[in-house]
């Protein structure tokens, strides 16, 4: 619980403080507390789908190398 509040001040706090870069970095957080939040629920333009589904497969790799990385540290 108290990981869940210090997020929700996590935040509020980057959607306070506006600066260039911010934003993105606020809404990537938003994403990864609440990833549902961040899940496009509307029609494609054409090929933009098979964009964003290469898109997810490749972010997806990227942060399964970082945790590999980061367990081989331990």
């Amino acid at each position: 619980m108290r990981a869940l509040g210090v997020s929700v001040i996590l935040v509020v706090l980057a959607g306070c403080a506006q600066t260039p870069g911010s934003s993105a970095q606020a809404e990537r957080l938003q994403c990864q507390l609440n990833p549902s939040s961040c899940m496009y629920e509307g029609s494609y333009e054409p090929g933009e789908e098979q964009y964003a589904e290469q898109r997810a497969k490749e972010l997806n790799r990227e942060s399964a190398r970082k945790l590999r990385r980061q367990s081989s540290w331990w």
